[in-house]
């Protein structure tokens, strides 16, 4: 058992499935205590933290929509209550909305904003409050913050884009405190949502250096990698792991 991460506590919003999941394991085997949050499916929520309390964590589901700003704070505080402090925020919680511009409505941008990006704000303001030196806030962005490929992104390539300004702000604000903040950017991986096997999966695969989906473990990695020591003086960066797509 790995223990880069001994007696860290972290949450990770939207850990009940895909990347999320993934993320709250790889911590959890890293050292971890991991609180996550779900939005609909309390079975799959409860499944990982049965997974991560059989390699001997604590764990912890909260159930929290991102859009609702009150629970999204709550879920910062129930963390802290249950678990005595917060040492890693991973915003992993997103929505994907797309479609021509002409068909996209006001609402599908207030709820693309609202997840991707001001849900951030919100769970990272108050993340920051309880934590101490070397605390690591770490958002999951998307390749296509870079690069729209195609048509019909706009929408959730500028949400994902904001992310970017977001973090390097947050990380000017608090680099003096020693908190660091970063995000990474995933490319095509292979989860419910955007399946290795999919309708438009080769379309994605074609425009990779490394012609093959990322696993939602690749992209723990990072994570896992940036919320250790060894990423201390990583902060304020867009990290993309995408198989080379946006190369």
């Amino acid at each position: 058992m790995m223990s880069k991460l001994q007696g860290k506590v972290a949450l990770v919003t939207g850990g009940s499935r895909g990347i999320g999941a993934a993320i709250a394991m790889k911590l959890a085997e890293e050292g971890a205590t991991v609180a996550l949050t779900y939005a609909r499916s309390v079975e799959k929520a409860r499944a990982v933290v049965s997974n991560i309390e059989a390699v001997g964590r604590r764990s912890l589901a909260i159930a929290a929509d991102n859009t609702d700003s009150t629970a999204v704070e709550a879920a910062v505080r129930q963390t802290v209550a249950a678990l005595g402090r917060l040492d890693i925020l991973v915003n992993n919680a997103g929505i994907f909305l797309a479609g021509p511009l002409e068909t996209l409505s006001l609402q599908d941008f207030d709820t693309a904003f609202s997840v991707n990006v001001r849900a951030v704000f919100i769970a990272s303001r108050a993340a920051a409050g309880h934590m101490d030196e070397g605390g690591r806030i770490i958002s999951i962005g998307s390749n296509l913050a870079e690069r729209a490929p195609g048509p019909g992104l706009s929408l959730y390539a500028a949400s994902k884009a904001a992310l970017v300004g977001l973090t390097k702000g947050m990380a000017r604000d608090l680099g003096p405190r020693g908190i660091t903040v970063n995000v990474v950017h995933p490319g095509s991986t292979d989860t419910d949502m955007n399946p290795a096997e999919g309708p438009l999966a080769d379309e994605q695969r074609s425009l990779m250096a490394i012609p093959r989906y990322g696993e939602p473990r690749d992209v723990a990695g990072l994570v896992a990698w940036l919320a250790s020591t060894e990423g201390r003086f990583v902060t304020g960066a867009a990290l993309t792991i995408d198989g080379g797509a946006n190369a």
